[in-house]
């Protein structure tokens, strides 16, 4: 004898009952429109939409295959197009030891992306060379690259590479459109050898 299945059993909700999911930038809105200002629009395009460019050479790269993976699925932060040529990503993803010898390669490689383009750090050893206190290993990828933020840990969850995630789409959706061209920004560059 079968048993008697039933599908969507829950009632579905009128639309006017659904509250917007998605997040609004400020602005001002009334009967059939809704106005902010430009640069709000474009920080709440690119939050959502980063494609990042990982460089992973040890341990941490590990770690973020499983990020990507579906259990933890990176994805549904619209980082899903993991980009293998830097001149298509704006987010570069350091994971793991880089020795001085990578890095004029790492270097290179945020110079071939596009602007506005941003960095992460992930781990111990991409941040301050981790164990690593030797000859060989650099001590941070800020000596050679700006860095926007940092993640801990050796090496670290997937949930802590999320988080940076996140804190990258924080500064992204509120950069102004104008950070890019200040003297503030040129200074830091130049700093680093970078026109």
């Amino acid at each position: 004898m079968s048993r008697p299945v039933s599908y969507n059993i829950k009632q579905k909700p009128m639309v006017s009952d659904i509250s917007m999911v998605g997040e609004m930038p400020d602005g001002h809105q009334g009967e059939g429109f809704f106005a902010t200002s430009l640069d709000k629009v474009i920080g709440l395009a690119r939050k959502n939409s980063i494609w990042p460019l990982p460089f992973a050479t040890s341990c941490c790269g590990i770690e973020f295959m499983a990020t990507m993976g579906s259990h933890y699925d990176l994805a549904r932060f619209g980082s899903e197009r993991v980009g293998f040529s830097p001149r298509q990503c704006d987010l570069l993803m350091v994971m793991g030891t880089i020795a001085k010898k990578m890095g004029p390669v790492v270097k290179q490689v945020y110079l071939q992306m596009a602007e506005p383009r941003w960095v992460l750090a992930v781990g111990a050893c991409a941040s301050s060379g981790g164990i690593f206190d030797t000859y060989s290993v650099l001590q941070g990828i800020d000596q050679v690259v700006p860095v926007d933020v940092y993640v801990p840990g050796c090496p670290p969850r997937p949930e802590a590479i999320i988080d940076g995630v996140m804190r990258i789409q924080d500064l992204v959706g509120k950069e102004s459109l104008r950070r890019r061209s200040s003297e503030k920004y040129k200074a830091l560059l130049e700093s680093y050898g970078i026109q």
